[in-house]
């Protein structure tokens, strides 16, 4: 069996090597159709667009993106040609919350915002917003949540709309796929008619994906003054970012937010349950991540260890310093892990 890997896919080698002798890496954006044609799996992430183009006339029949979106896959072409695929839903949703608790207690610690009181709202309530809305609430935050899809269906939980969102909060942070169509569609969800309705000078975060907000509309936002502080993550254009824009956040990091060691294990141990399973492999790998060195010392302090775990003014550094290197930056990232405890994986 011939798999095709994304090369940057972390501590994925030894136990594909398990499964196969004929693995084949390749970076993520380079895969091209000479590269699957007689391949029987793919596995990317979310450099490498996977459609007809890359696909038509392949052998693959099983194709696994080792991230939460998919907005990479043309899903429908997919159906058409008979192609198992997955994704992998909540895999790094724990190092998203690591990641906006850290940039909280930053705002606190560094810029003097007080967070005791203050209103949060969050845009999707999925995997990821329900941890980020038990990380605010333990940093003594009201939250509040958008989510029209599952106030829909009826699922348990108080949402409120849109509109309360842009009136009442003092941090609005989305965590919401990039849709392009449908009646719940998200791209630009943050465009200049919704900074125009801001009822406060709120702290804006996206980890989401970078359509999601209107860059263009953002920075003339920043330009307005009508946001506080603003945490990016995501970002129109990836790797070609706004320079401007870069300049502007108080804190911008090159699509990293997602990136523990956690997170990335829970992903490839998902994606190789499901090749198992799509292949009839009884005997499936499982992947754990490294422990942190033994000259780690915990701080007792929970808001102490948050920083010692995870501090992204490093990252936003170093992105800020090199722009051009966004996609080095992304692709050699240093893994950070969520906890101190290697057996237990919550965050603390």
């Amino acid at each position: 069996m011939k798999i095709v890997i994304d090369a940057k896919i972390p501590y994925i080698r030894e136990a594909i090597s398990d499964i196969t002798g004929n693995a084949v890496y390749i970076n993520g954006i380079d895969i091209r159709p000479k590269d699957v044609h007689d391949a029987d799996a793919l596995i990317v992430r979310t450099r490498t667009c996977c459609d007809e183009t890359l696909l038509k006339g392949s052998k693959v029949s099983f194709l696994a993106t080792a991230t939460i979106g998919y907005d990479h896959i043309d899903t429908d072409y997919m159906q058409r040609a008979g192609i198992t695929w997955m994704c992998c839903p909540g895999c790094n949703s724990s190092s998203v919350a690591q990641y906006i608790q850290s940039a909280l207690l930053l705002l606190e610690r560094e810029k003097g915002t007080k967070l005791n009181g203050l209103t949060m709202g969050i845009v999707g309530c999925g995997n990821v917003g329900t941890k980020v809305a038990r990380v605010a609430t333990g940093l003594g935050l009201r939250v509040i949540v958008c989510d029209p899809p599952r106030k829909e269906r009826g699922d348990g939980g108080t949402f409120v709309d849109m509109t309360d969102i842009e009136r009442d909060s003092d941090i609005i942070t989305f965590h919401v796929p990039l849709t392009r169509h449908g009646k719940y569609a998200t791209i630009h969800l943050a465009d200049s008619q919704f900074f125009s309705r801001l009822g406060k000078r709120p702290i804006l975060i996206n980890t989401s994906r970078g359509g999601v907000v209107d860059n263009a509309a953002l920075l003339d936002a920043i330009k307005s003054n009508k946001v506080h502080d603003v945490v990016i993550d995501t970002w129109e254009n990836e790797p070609h970012i706004s320079r401007e824009l870069l300049e502007q956040v108080w804190l911008g990091t090159p699509h990293i937010a997602g990136y523990s060691a956690d997170g990335k294990t829970n992903a490839d141990n998902m994606v190789l349950k499901g090749l198992c399973e799509h292949f009839g492999i009884k005997h499936c790998p499982h992947i754990d991540p490294p422990p942190l060195p033994d000259s780690f010392v915990p701080s007792p302090d929970k808001h102490t260890l948050c920083l010692q775990l995870y501090n992204p003014l490093r990252d936003s550094m170093l992105l800020k310093n090199t722009p051009e290197k966004f996609e080095h930056l992304r692709n050699y990232y240093p893994l950070r892990r969520e906890t101190y405890n290697p057996v237990d994986h919550s965050l603390k």
